[in-house]
């Protein structure tokens, strides 16, 4: 009688995978789920490699982590000082993977990559020291007359009225 480990009970919950691409299709990745874990990045190079105030990753284990098309096509960005490397469809730019030296069996992936769902929740929130004062944090917003689809911030009548967010002391 075969002895059945945690490893075998890990691979048989989680036989379900999720695929994701980036904005071309030239490259396909895929997933095992539920993803190891899920966050929001606030790191400058993360804002910068993204073009955008913060990334949502998703981590995954490498062995649980595929890329099913165009390996070939993706380029690398490997930051000596950091230790870390960024991955990039050579085609349209799309932010495909972020690698860290020190933890050479995981893999950090867009969430944006994905259109199913990964099995984790975003909950954490990585250099949020770093959070830039233009983030959107979740203001009210209004439909935009004229313009479906469109919402903004009305601006707060009281001008003098400080803007409140998790640096500046609380919420309201």
């Amino acid at each position: 009688m075969k002895k059945v480990t945690l490893a075998d009970k890990t691979r048989a919950a989680s036989a379900e995978s999720v695929s994701g691409q980036c904005l071309c299709g030239a490259v396909e990745i895929e997933i095992e789920t539920p993803a190891r874990w899920a966050w929001h990045d606030h790191c400058g190079a993360t804002r910068r490699a993204h073009g955008a105030a913060y990334a949502t990753y998703v981590g995954s284990w490498r062995k649980r982590f595929r890329v099913t098309r165009g390996s070939a096509g993706i380029t690398r960005f490997k930051d000596e000082a950091t230790g870390t490397t960024r991955s990039f469809c050579a085609r349209c730019g799309t932010p495909l993977l972020y690698e860290r030296a020190r933890s050479a069996h995981m893999v950090n992936i867009p969430r944006a990559l994905f259109t199913g769902r990964t099995g984790r929740e975003p909950r954490y929130h990585v250099a949020i020291d770093e959070l830039q004062d233009w983030t959107y944090l979740g203001q009210p917003l209004v439909p935009l007359k004229g313009f479906p689809g469109v919402v903004w911030e009305r601006p707060t009548r009281n001008p003098t009225r400080k803007k409140r967010g998790p640096l500046s002391g609380g919420w309201p």
